[in-house]
């Protein structure tokens, strides 16, 4: 990510170089402060993002086609895992991570390095109406994240509506006022890439990625 922090995505096989805090997922907006080493999920329940400010201590989020995001402010020495899911992302969790980091650390926007993770892309992720509407209800600026492709051409996923995930939580961010040129998009599908979990490949009972961010 930049020098002063370590970030990571597990794939498939992949084995954690040292322990995560992580917490029991909703697909909530709730933000938590880590203050101390040794919180487990049960300690976490119900929160889908972490800041912490504490060097050596990582924090991180499951996801297996939610979008991790992973932010880091340099000047502070604030980081922040966020699991932002369609659900997640019409609720602007993004945004409430930063915030708690603005208000709780001193931090800054415009300072903030931010990274989209592997989860899935614009080409997979096809919803209904239904979600498309809420997108809309929330905020979003529908025609950036947002395409209709018909009927499809018979492959999986090809017709219907689209929602681009990617560029709602790139869009969230800069709202947030983090500059656009530190902001990177990995571009990695969970959906079609085999190496990672996808719970609408494999369905919900399959593993997790775990986006990891520590300060060194």
């Amino acid at each position: 990510m930049c020098a002063g922090v370590e970030a990571f995505s597990t794939r498939r096989e992949s084995v954690l170089p040292y322990p995560v805090v992580q917490g029991h997922q909703v697909h909530g907006c709730q933000v938590a402060v880590i203050d101390r080493e040794g919180l487990t999920r049960t300690d976490l329940e119900g929160f889908d993002a972490f800041v912490t400010a504490l060097p050596g201590v990582a924090i991180g989020v499951r996801t297996a086609d939610c979008v991790p995001v992973l932010l880091y402010d340099p000047v502070a020495r604030v980081v922040a895992a966020v699991h932002a899911g369609w659900k997640g992302t019409v609720l602007h969790i993004v945004r409430k991570a930063i915030d708690v980091m603005v208000t709780q650390f001193g931090c800054k926007a415009e300072d903030m390095h931010a990274v989209i993770g592997p989860s899935i892309g614009p080409d997979s992720f096809q919803v209904g109406e239904e979600v498309v509407q809420k997108f809309k209800e929330s905020g979003f600026p529908k025609d950036e994240i947002w395409t209709f492709r018909g009927e499809g051409n018979g492959k999986p996923k090809s017709g219907g509506h689209h929602i681009d995930l990617w560029a709602a939580n790139r869009w969230l961010l800069e709202q947030a006022g983090v500059q656009a040129g530190r902001i990177q998009i990995c571009g990695i599908d969970t959906y079609t890439d085999a190496s990672f979990f996808s719970a609408r490949r494999e369905g919900v009972q399959c593993g997790r990625i775990i986006n990891a961010i520590c300060l060194r």
